[in-house]
């Protein structure tokens, strides 16, 4: 009789035990990640965005709409959104900014 030898199931029950426990340790790390890197993609478009609106300031003397960025092929989708999902939109005086962002309030006004 031949004489093999093998993993015991304690030894695979111990290696399945350490997977387990760095899968456990990793995946909220990597998932708390995608929040910033949304975040940060996002921001990194606005500015992208806040370019062309001044590309498109210098050339025309007026500021645009995203559409007319689109048309003008100042953009080249029609992407009014972020990564994270919050849609960007241009202000009347050509400033970008996402529709989540909080305008100044006004601590003047009266009810």
């Amino acid at each position: 009789m031949k004489n093999e030898r093998g993993f015991t199931l304690i030894e695979m029950l111990i290696v399945l035990l350490i997977i387990s426990v760095l899968i456990l340790v990793t995946i909220p790390n990597v998932t708390k990640h995608f929040a910033s890197i949304d975040a940060k993609g996002c921001d990194a478009y606005v500015n992208m965005v806040q370019g062309q609106v001044e590309a498109y300031r210098v050339e025309t003397m007026k500021y645009p709409t995203m559409q007319d960025l689109v048309d003008n092929q100042y953009l080249q989708t029609e992407n009014t959104t972020c990564p994270n999902g919050e849609t960007i939109i241009i202000e009347e005086g050509g400033h970008v900014k996402t529709a989540s962002s909080k305008a100044p309030s006004n601590s003047n006004e009266s009810p």
